[in-house]
């Protein structure tokens, strides 16, 4: 990267890293290869459509009353798998709740993630055998947990790296801020993966920041930043890839802010119609991650109907298996709502358990 004046740290391009045009034609960037082997160019379709169809198998779960809330990640795919596509099992991932995606790269069955949202105490704690943690509703923190297992990482000698994926929302947050600082002062093994999908629920990318964009950040913590092209998942592998191995090599932190869209609501309690037009969202349909790959893959002689069979499939597959794991699952014991943070539960929460209890027994009536 260049300098800027009068400066020794580094300088942040604003064009998003591109490797596939809008069109689905391979662009003239040649600094980042997309000399990948068939299989995987063929297996990152696979897992974009199989987060698409899971993703609205969960949407549907929730309007059944089967979930208690989702964050659909619609829109969003290519960002997620070609992020998690290049990594090695034994880095460790931090999402945030909407890495769906991420999930399915890593191999985590959906329904792994439709316990989470069904409201179980225990609802991700399978993830950890893939070396991912638990899924994270408040907005930063698991951007400090990212940089303390890093850090540990180094402690032990190890050559994992991390990955907090973030949105653009939590760059707001002081969790987040403190998370880069630390991870550039101690040269944590760790990667800020911030997905920029325009909006934090109802707040626009431009009440989130005044800087030039989320990758310039990464100037003031003496970090290296680049902007890739969210909705292309060669770009997002390409840039996550090369920021992995500068970690792995003891060269510190990056920050990559992949630029997307969220193409659904916020959480299936959200009306967005409320505070995007749809002129925004049509434009950005037309730049749908999955057909876009889909013509790429037609440009360079890899995609067939065969492969095309392949994968609806599968998804079938994984959509009735994800149901039949869900529907009519065990409901929730609210007394561990209660009992499974004190000792000995307080007065003020006795009376909320009491009026739970009630209002359920109420509701089964």
């Amino acid at each position: 990267m260049g300098q800027l004046p009068g400066t020794t740290g580094p300088q942040v391009a604003l064009e998003p890293v591109q490797l596939i045009a809008p069109d689905g034609a391979p662009t003239a960037e040649d600094r980042y290869s997309r000399d990948l082997p068939e299989e995987t160019l063929c297996w990152l379709y696979e897992l974009m459509v199989l987060t698409r169809e899971l993703d609205t198998e969960l949407i549907n779960l929730q309007r059944q009353g089967e979930l208690g809330l989702y964050a659909s990640c619609r829109g969003q795919e290519a960002a997620q798998v070609g992020a998690a596509a290049c990594l090695r099992k034994t880095d460790w991932l931090f999402p945030q709740y909407r890495e769906l995606g991420v999930f399915i790269a890593r191999g985590i069955p959906a329904w792994h993630v439709a316990v989470a949202w069904r409201g179980m105490w225990n609802g991700g704690l399978d993830f950890t055998a893939k070396c991912c943690a638990p899924i994270s509703v408040p907005i930063g923190t698991q951007a400090l947990h990212a940089v303390g297992a890093a850090m540990a990482a180094q402690r032990l000698e190890e050559d994992s790296v991390t990955i907090a994926f973030t949105g653009d929302g939590a760059t707001s947050e002081g969790d987040v801020h403190e998370a880069l600082n630390f991870a550039a002062v101690f040269g944590a093994p760790c990667v800020f993966y911030v997905q920029n999908n325009q909006w934090a629920i109802s707040v626009p990318l431009s009440r989130q920041t005044a800087a030039v964009s989320l990758a310039h950040k990464a100037i003031g913590y003496g970090m290296p930043g680049i902007r890739v092209d969210g909705n292309d998942p060669l770009a997002c592998y390409a840039v996550m890839a090369e920021a992995a191995e500068r970690a792995r090599g003891g060269a510190g932190p990056s920050l990559i802010e992949a630029v997307t869209y969220r193409l659904g609501p916020h959480t299936t309690s959200d009306d967005p119609s409320r505070y995007r037009s749809g002129a925004e969202v049509d434009h950005w349909a037309a730049l749908d991650p999955i057909p876009r790959y889909r013509s790429y893959l037609g440009h360079i002689g890899v995609w067939s109907q065969r492969l095309l069979d392949r994968v609806d499939a599968r998804a079938k597959r994984l959509r009735a298996e994800l149901r039949d794991a869900t529907v009519g699952a065990a409901d929730v014991d609210i007394d561990e709502v209660f009992t499974a943070v004190y000792a000995d539960i307080t007065p003020d929460l006795q009376r909320q358990r009491a009026t739970l209890r009630a209002q359920s027994d109420w509701e089964r009536r």
